[in-house]
């Protein structure tokens, strides 16, 4: 399952970068279905994220990928005041 999910990120990512952001893959918890992904770049301040990630990057992977279910974001829990971190 992580591996198809690495192909379809591959295929949006670019669409992503075209506006100086990423996106990359941090989990995939196989028993539930939900893909962990990081937002970064200018994706981090964009106020468009939240429906980039659940309109666009989510619905694309549950028609992709069998029993993906839901999609998040944990690049917005790595904040530290205010400044991005990735790991």
């Amino acid at each position: 399952m992580r591996d198809q999910i690495q192909v379809v990120i591959d295929a949006i990512r670019p669409a992503v970068q075209a506006d100086d952001g990423d996106l990359l893959l941090r989990d995939v918890d196989e028993e539930t279905g939900v893909v962990s992904v990081e937002l970064v770049g200018a994706c981090v301040s964009c106020p468009a994220s939240t429906q980039t990630l659940k309109a666009g990057i989510e619905r694309i992977l549950k028609d992709r990928v069998e029993g993906v279910t839901e999609v998040i974001n944990i690049g917005e829990s790595l904040y530290s005041d205010g400044t991005p971190v990735t790991i």
